[in-house]
């Protein structure tokens, strides 16, 4: 595995969280400090890339949000609307609003934003076609090339959190985040700390918690001491071992969501070996999903029978289930060319089915997944190399036609409303995270439909195309989905896991005294 300079310094704060547990010398709560820890590391104050961060932490905000629900609820903005066409975007923004600096919010300052993540290729902004953004009054007008609902939803993602003009310097550059919620920075430390200070008189309700610190620790057993060692509030990106630790622990429970992601094998349809149905088909089937959930992530029920998680209420079409049947794998390569050897391998005008199966170690848990991936397909036949890399490797060899297969955890909600990505992940053409030598015209279909405004009865009728077409011919073949938990100390009361990770409620929560 590779061990990247940035990850050091979190490595090294793990390695001292350690050793002052080990000697009994766990450091003391702060009475008016919320400590937050967890896996994520900070690596840039811009927008597009970190700015998750500070939505999370209620220090920047963005014109729409979502509540704990996934529901959209008025941010900045107050109410919105769009024309007929919906091409057109009217975003009424909210009165008295003050930047951490008291300058006044204005449109003008919104426009500025925006316009910015419109050209930024890391935003979703950028994806839905904006011809047009103007201030008129006190609204934000925008206007779009092609329809699309999910105007709304995009403007909920981290990267349109609105920044005041002094976090910019002379050529642009975010060089401090100076935002609009109830937290202000204290200080950031990249990449691995942040604190935040409650705002003086802010314009809503004065949240309990008086300071807020965020913690970046690289190590997992590390993150499971502080837990149960009193030395972080809520610790985030517990592993199997580590959840059975606080479990046991008394003064922290567990508390866990789950996510809209699906972790799954992206597959190359134009690869010859891939491009039949009947061997995607037997790769799924040769899966024995709950016995690899409950081997590696201790969590039989997390296996997908499906690619979109049943949280996608909106998405669920009760489809016949993904299935275990290893014999029915073997026929199905059979009946494909690819008959077994006297070793058991199966092979084709004497060649080996044998794929490569990448994936990368930024979520841990996917290198384990892919050997016992590896082992599932060896039992029908199938060689499997493993190649553990950079996640970049993902898009760039799809990008040069190379990949064959790719194990990666999908967020299907990278904002409230899944539309946008599932229209990505169908791209005609293919996308990074997404499909890849396979497209269906009904599909595309399905996805302008929805794209362009279809409702009701119809609608549902596009999206059930969407997931029967994909769960029938498996250009993306799921394995599980994900569950996000949290390490809660009992001195933290109403705290709740956001599943979409809009924020982390920091202002629900109070501190027993």
């Amino acid at each position: 595995m590779i061990i990247r300079p940035h990850m050091r310094g979190a490595a090294a704060l793990a390695a001292v969280a350690l050793a002052a547990t080990a000697c009994g010398s766990s450091q003391s709560a702060e009475p008016d400090t919320l400590r937050i820890a967890g896996p994520f590391e900070i690596h840039s104050l811009e927008p597009s890339s970190d700015g998750y961060f500070f939505t999370r932490l209620h220090v920047t905000e963005t014109l729409v949000t979502a509540d704990v629900e996934g529901r959209l609820i008025p941010g900045l903005a107050t109410e919105w609307s769009a024309d007929e066409a919906n091409k057109v975007w009217t975003f009424e923004l909210a009165d008295g609003v003050e930047f951490h600096d008291g300058k006044p919010m204005t449109p003008e300052n919104v426009v500025a934003v925006l316009e910015t993540m419109a050209a930024d290729a890391a935003s979703p902004l950028a994806d839905v076609g904006v011809k047009t953004i103007r201030a008129s009054g006190n609204a934000v007008v925008i206007e779009l090339s092609e329809p699309n609902v999910s105007v709304p939803a995009t403007l909920s993602h981290f990267s349109t959190g609105i920044l005041a003009p002094s976090s910019y310097d002379a050529d642009g550059k975010v060089t401090k985040i100076v935002g609009t919620g109830p937290y202000e920075v204290a200080k950031v430390s990249l990449p691995s700390r942040i604190e935040t200070v409650r705002v003086a008189d802010w314009r809503g309700v004065e949240p309990d918690v008086e300071k807020v610190s965020f913690q970046a620790v690289g190590r997992a057993e590390s993150r499971a001491v502080m837990a149960t060692g009193g030395q972080a509030d809520v610790v985030f990106g517990l592993e199997p071992a580590g959840r059975e630790r606080v479990e046991s622990t008394d003064g922290v429970d567990m508390a866990s969501a789950l996510q809209p992601r699906t972790i799954l094998m992206k597959m190359n349809a134009a690869d010859p070996a891939l491009a039949d149905v009947r061997v995607r088909q037997a790769i799924s089937m040769a899966l024995d999903r709950e016995s690899i959930a409950e081997a590696v992530l201790r969590e039989k029920d997390i296996a997908a029978t499906q690619l979109l998680t049943p949280t996608l209420e909106d998405w669920d079409a009760e489809l016949e289930p993904l299935t275990y049947d290893a014999e029915k794998a073997k026929v199905l390569l059979a009946e494909a060319g690819w008959k077994a050897g006297a070793d058991g391998t199966v092979a084709k005008d004497g060649k080996p089915l044998t794929l490569e199966l990448l994936t990368y170690p930024d979520r841990p848990e996917l290198p384990a997944l892919a050997t016992a991936i590896q082992a599932e397909l060896k039992k029908v036949g199938v060689n499997v190399d493993v190649e553990v890399t950079n996640s970049s490797e993902v898009p760039a060899k799809h990008g040069d036609g190379s990949l064959q297969m790719a194990l990666v955890a999908k967020s299907f909600a990278l904002i409230s409303d899944p539309l946008p990505t599932v229209a990505d992940t169908f791209a005609k053409g293919g996308s990074d995270w997404g499909t890849m030598g396979w497209s269906d015209p009904a599909v595309d279909q399905a996805v302008a439909a929805l794209m362009a405004g279809a409702e009701g009865a119809e609608a549902a009728e596009h999206r059930r195309t969407i997931v029967t077409t994909a769960q029938e011919q498996l250009p993306l073949v799921p394995v599980s989905w994900y569950r996000m938990n949290a390490a809660v100390s009992d001195r933290v009361e109403g705290f709740q896991i956001d599943a979409l990770e809009t924020s982390w409620r920091i202002t629900d929560v109070e501190l027993a005294e």
